[in-house]
């Protein structure tokens, strides 16, 4: 069986979570399974072992990316809810079914490091609206985003499309 038949066996499908309509795809029967979490791991720090940074989306593109960025020896960069974050950030706003939200990085995150290669990870792409203003915030910073890598996508909802407008490779594992 090959990595993405084992997390697709993996991945557990709650009906109706959190509302009506939707079937949530828990990520947390894989992540109880190190050896296939390790697998996981290990295949996106192959793939993008020469980046500089490793930004992850709050709160589970933080598990994803804190352990790629461990596994390459490279920084890792959260990207945060508004407000959630200590120091000096610049934010994105992004349109959400009914309403906005809003995301933040730091603005030292990548200081240190002239035209930073990032890559963008987090569980899962659907509508691919927090993805595209995560993005624009890497951008805003001045570095490169060489990829945004999810562990699902949910292609049906169409969010790579949005990256692939930005000019930014989308890779998935996994796609429904």
């Amino acid at each position: 069986m090959n990595l993405e038949e084992k997390v697709k066996k993996a991945i557990r499908d709650i009906p109706d979570f959190p509302k009506k309509g939707i079937v949530f795809k828990d990520i947390t029967t894989l992540l109880n399974k190190g050896e296939l979490f390790s697998e996981v791991i290990d295949h996106f720090a192959q793939k993008y072992k020469d980046v500089d940074f490793i930004c992850g989306i709050e709160s589970r593109g933080f598990i994803f990316g804190a352990a790629v960025a461990a596994k390459i020896k490279k920084g890792f960069v959260p990207i945060r809810k508004k407000g959630k974050l200590p120091s000096t950030t610049v934010a994105e706003k992004y349109a959400l079914e009914y309403g906005f939200d809003e995301i933040e990085i730091h603005i030292d995150a990548f200081d240190g490091v002239k035209n930073p290669k990032v890559l963008l990870i987090d569980d899962l792409i659907a509508t691919g609206g927090t993805a595209q203003a995560a993005v624009k915030l890497i951008k805003k910073l001045n570095a490169d985003v060489v990829a945004a890598a999810f562990l699902i996508e949910l292609t049906f909802l169409e969010g790579s499309e949005k990256l692939k407008n930005l000019g930014i490779k989308v890779d998935s594992l996994v796609k429904y």
